[in-house]
């Protein structure tokens, strides 16, 4: 018998939430960044060639393989594998002789500022465009005095920033331009592969990215003398065996991370494939729900649709982002709050610049709205309907939730 997809959400619905005392809706917890694995046998068969070699790090082939594959996905000169992407920001930021000062998002992961604070340069937080999400290119200008030496935009979501407005003031200003394009592995502008702007490009491939190397990481560019500096820094300054002739720490990929990064960039239209079934199921399933709006990607560029975005608006759906972030721990659904509370209300920023956020009124408002929902090759799309019929009865039944949600906190102290 045919079930249509209004009965089949009514079935779903009629179920009590998780919030209000019933059962939760799944099994199993969902998440954001559940890692994609790839070909198993093919990455097993890698590691028994790496252990039979015995070449288990320093420039291994399967490092050089990797660099040269990401290098040609990308059509960039130069890729330099890196132990992770936090120490390819701080090694990329130290090979551009960032100091003083260093404009930056709020709105990003904390080692934006990290890799730069660690190094005793000031990240500037600058406010971001409310459409993109990613720096905005007239606050940017703003910010600029005779100590900021660089710029370091987020391409956040894969969207990329306003590359050619940055690279205009960086270029007015003498400044260095850096990217941090940990969600932008495949994604284009212009259709120019992100990895080539700026002086130079840094990618993550943590466990949570959809195309992963264990935990690493990249630095892009395509100047050669840069690409030169980079390979010396994340290997202590070595220039062969016995010969140190530039300062440098230990950034370098090791083989087992370069095995399985070779593997899973294999797989990557697979993932790019299950991403983008998955952000076109949302779209239709939240796109008349009340006080939810769906962060769309640009179909004219190549995207990875590596996240789901949603923003609440608590005034149309009755309740906050908090609120249905605890209806949905509730179900098993581990959303996130990326990136609450916001860079610049976290230590040591947060003690640094108090009065910060009044410069930030756009990243603090989307700081309170944004949540991100589990996808990925791990989420099918009879999840993202029942991800669909929680959010409809919870925002139908505003009411009962939040007097529930007042006698109990559901979002923990930390999340893994």
């Amino acid at each position: 018998m045919f079930t249509s997809p209004d009965s089949t959400r009514k079935k779903k619905a009629s179920r009590t939430l998780a919030a209000l005392s019933g059962d939760p809706s799944f099994d199993r917890t969902l998440h954001v960044g559940r890692p994609n694995i790839g070909d198993r046998e093919q990455l097993m068969e890698r590691l028994n060639d790496m252990l039979d070699r015995k070449w288990l790090t320093n420039n291994g082939p399967f490092v050089q393989d990797f660099e040269e594959a990401l290098a040609e996905y990308l059509d960039v000169r130069h890729c330099v594998a890196m132990c992770n992407g936090t120490v390819a920001l701080e090694i990329a930021a130290r090979a551009l002789d960032l100091k003083e000062e260093v404009i930056v998002p709020a709105y990003t992961f904390v080692a934006t500022a990290h890799c730069l604070q660690w190094q005793e340069i000031r990240p500037v937080f600058c406010d971001i465009d409310p459409a993109t999400h990613c720096l905005d290119p007239e606050q940017v200008e703003r910010h600029i005095t005779p100590r900021t030496t660089g710029i370091l935009g987020t391409h956040v979501w894969g969207q990329p920033c306003a590359v050619e407005a940055l690279q205009s003031i960086a270029d007015q200003h003498d400044l260095r331009l850096m990217f941090d394009a940990a969600h932008a592995l495949g994604c284009s502008h212009e259709g120019t592969m992100i990895g080539n702007f700026g002086d130079a490009e840094v990618f993550s491939f943590h466990a949570t990215k959809f195309v992963n190397s264990f935990e690493g990481g990249a630095v892009t560019t395509n100047d050669d003398e840069l690409a030169e500096k980079l390979r010396l820094m994340r290997n202590f300054g070595f220039e062969g065996m016995d010969n140190v002739n530039y300062i440098g720490i230990n950034g370098k990929m090791s083989e087992p991370s370069a095995a399985m990064g070779l593997t899973s960039l294999e797989s990557v239209d697979e993932f790019i494939a299950a991403n983008q079934r998955n952000y076109e199921a949302y779209r239709n399933a939240v796109a008349d729900i009340p006080g939810i709006e769906l962060f769309t990607y640009d179909g004219e560029q190549r995207n990875n649709y590596q996240y789901i975005v949603l923003e609440v608006d608590e005034a149309q759906a009755g309740l906050t982002r908090d609120e249905l972030f605890q209806v949905l721990l509730a179900e098993n659904v581990k959303a996130r709050r990326y990136f609450y509370p916001g860079v610049h209300r976290m230590e040591p920023y947060d003690s640094y610049y108090p009065n910060a956020g009044m410069l930030l009124p756009e990243t603090e408002a989307l700081c309170d709205r944004v949540l991100v929902m589990p996808t990925g090759t791990a989420v099918e799309e009879e999840d993202i309907e029942q991800i669909d019929a929680i959010l409809r009865q919870a925002i139908g039944h505003d009411e009962a939730v939040r007097e529930a949600l007042t006698d109990v906190d559901l979002i923990p102290d930390a999340a893994p």
